[in-house]
């Protein structure tokens, strides 16, 4: 853990193509429920505008 922070470069740890793949499905996820209720509550008169 300290060597992340010290600021050398021996060792990068890089994320696992799984583990990436599972974050981008969860950003989408994510990006389409915030889009979901923002366009719920521009129908509902909770907040004014589209974006």
């Amino acid at each position: 853990m300290a060597g992340i922070f010290s600021g050398k470069s021996g060792s990068t740890a890089s994320a696992r193509p799984v583990d990436v793949e599972k974050l981008h499905a969860k950003i989408g996820e994510l990006s389409v429920e915030r889009d979901f209720l923002r366009d719920a509550s521009v129908r509902l008169g909770v907040i004014r505008g589209g974006k």
